[in-house]
This record gives structure tokens, C-alpha cells and sequence, in this order.
């Protein structure tokens, strides 16, 4: 939704919305990977079943478990993708974003603006406005707090303005119409007010790569490494230690299950009695979709605490893999 507002709402160039959707691209071929790999062969042992190849593979002497080295060679290529993915490519795409979209939120601050929301983005400045037209970009009714000078602090209230680009390197300016500025002077109770119709009011951004590149990361932007040093640091919140627990157990254990899918595939595909890709594609979701069940259960009560991650998070693979002896 957020990238849909910048889009629709902000007007966000293509070449920015392509960069975004790159970096998103590892997260969202992880998620599919597992339907992916469990539908595609599912779909092959569906087409040579339905075509009685199996049938007469077995009249001649070829078992099912013959038939399973290319799948197991599938699957474990599969494997090896999704677990590059999962540890370096997702954490590569999640930070590239944040650190863009921080970038996108410093350069141009009115892509973030909101009504009746107070804006903290910008160290030591704060801006609340009323209302907001994306279309005109003009603000009404604006109230603006700037502490960036350490003797002073000077508050603006301002009928209407907006937000144009500014004359030096990491600023932008404020244009703002018919309001008052007052100026709090130290060690003085009072505050000078001064009238003006007009007022470009400039706002220094400061160092846009280096705050980005200083900021906090999440899990999800984290390395393995990083993953792993913040676990074992004593000055890590027990909230956010499960977080990366649930992250860093992951990272193995999503390629785990995309190798076990692809063989009960195997198995579902040379059962199953319904000819045609669309039975084969139906239950190849459904039985995706009780693994996802499972993994955002598990996940839901990791994150809450009840479970270690290290169990939670690996209890879908382990049912997984009941089912795939079973069905084997």
C-alpha cells in the first residue's frame, strides 16, 4: 500500500518504482518458491500418470522410487536457490529498500506528509498539518516546531504552503503564506513574534547516506552473521531475541521445506486420480496453503513468546516431513 501511495498519489518515476520492485524480488520469489517447486512436479508426475506412463513403468520394473533421483536433484537445486535467497539475497533486498525509501523520505518530505499527523522524520524538527492536497501539494494550517539551532527554538504557525526544493545540497524549503513565527531566546520565559505574509523557511536534511547507513536494522534486513551476533549480545531486548531467532532459523528452515514439498509432489502428482493441470494446480495450493498455515501459526506464537524459535519455527518442516514418509 505504501508503494501504491507513492505511485498513484505521489507520483514516484518509474525508475525509482523499478529499483523498489528489484530489491522486493528476492522476498517474493522465497515466498513462491515452495509452490513453485511442489507444483511443477506435481504437474510432471500428473501429466506422465495421466498419460499411463507410470503405469507402464511399473509393468516394467521401475518403481516409484526409481522415478525420484531427478526430483531429488530438482529439489535440491531448488534448495540451494531459495537458502542463497533466504541469506543473502532477502536481507540484501529488504535494507536496499528501507535505506531508499528513508532516502525517498529525506530528499522529498512531502512524499510522506499526512493529515493530523505529526511528521518527526528530520532530526530535531517537527511538523503537524491539518490538511494536505497530493494532487496540488499544498498544506493548510501548519504548525512547525524546529530545534535544529542549540540557543534557540523557533515555532511557526502558518495558514497555508508547500514544499519546494532548496537552494544548497541536502535542504529543502518550506514556502509558507500569512503566519507568525515565534523565536524562544535561552534563559527567557518569553517568545518574540513576528508577522510575515510570506516566508521561505529552509531545512537542513542532514547527511542523507550516512543517517541510513547508521540507522537501526530490523531482523529481516540482518545478515547471518549479524543475525548471530545480535543473538548472543546481552544488550538484546528479549522481544526483538526472538525476532531474530524466528529470522535466523529461517533461514534454513524455508529451503528445508522447499526440498520436502518438491517430493510429496512427486508423490501427488503419480496418485492423484484427476487428469489436467488445474486439479493438479488446486491441490498443489492446497497443500501449500497448509504449510503457510502452519508457518505463520508457528510464527504467531514465537513472536508471542510461547514457543522457542528454534521449535516453532521448525515444526512445519518436521510435519512436512511426516507427511512425505507417509505418503512415500
Amino acid at each position: 500500500m505504501d508503494i501504491i501511495d507513492l505511485v498513484i498519489n505521489q507520483g514516484v518515476s518509474t525508475g525509482r518504482l523499478t529499483k523498489i520492485i528489484l530489491w522486493m524480488l528476492p522476498q517474493i520469489i522465497l515466498f513462491s518458491l515452495p509452490a513453485a517447486c511442489l507444483m511443477s512436479v506435481m504437474l510432471a508426475f500428473l501429466r506422465l500418470a495421466g498419460d499411463n506412463e507410470i503405469i507402464a513403468l511399473n509393468a516394467s520394473g521401475v518403481s516409484l522410487y526409481q522415478m525420484l533421483p531427478p526430483v531429488i536433484f530438482f529439489s535440491l537445486a531448488t534448495y540451494i536457490a531459495s537458502g542463497f535467497l533466504a541469506i543473502y539475497g532477502v536481507p540484501w533486498g529488504n535494507r536496499s529498500y528501507k535505506d531508499y525509501k528513508s532516502f525517498i523520505t529525506k530528499s522529498k518530505t512531502n512524499l510522506t506528509i499526512k493529515e493530523r499527523v505529526f511528521y518527526d522524520e528530520i532530526d530535531n524538527l517537527v511538523f503537524y498539518v491539518n490538511s494536505f492536497s497530493t494532487s496540488e501539494k499544498v498544506m493548510k494550517d501548519i504548525f512547525i516546531v524546529d530545534e535544529s539551532n542549540k540557543d534557540t527554538t523557533t515555532t511557526i504557525v502558518a495558514e497555508s504552503g508547500m514544499v519546494t526544493t532548496g537552494t544548497t545540497p541536502n535542504t529543502i524549503n518550506l514556502h509558507l503564506n500569512n503566519g507568525t513565527v515565534f523565536i524562544n531566546e535561552p534563559n527567557s520565559n518569553k517568545a518574540s513574534p513576528l508577522n510575515f505574509i510570506t516566508l521561505d523557511y529552509p531545512i537542513y536534511l542532514g547527511d542523507i547516506a550516512s543517517s541510513s547507513a547508521g540507522r537501526e536494522k530490523k531482523p529481516k534486513e540482518m545478515y547471518l552473521r549479524e543475525l548471530r551476533s545480535s543473538l548472543k549480545s546481552e544488550d538484546t531486548k528479549p522481544s526483538k531475541r526472538n525476532e531474530i531467532g524466528i529470522r535466523l532459523y529461517e533461514m534454513f528452515s524455508i529451503p528445508a521445506a522447499i526440498f520436502i514439498l518438491g517430493i510429496i509432489g512427486a508423490y501427488l502428482g503419480s496418485h492423484v486420480k484427476a487428469r489436467g493441470r488445474t486439479a493438479g494446480i488446486i491441490i498443489s495450493l492446497i497443500v501449500f496453503l497448509i504449510y503457510y498455515i502452519s508457518l505463520m501459526g508457528s510464527r504467531y506464537l514465537c513472536e508471542m513468546g510461547i514457543v522457542p524459535p528454534v521449535i516453532g519455527v521448525w515444526s512445519p518442516v518436521v510435519l512436512l516431513m511426516i507427511i512425505s514418509v507417509v505418503f512415500l
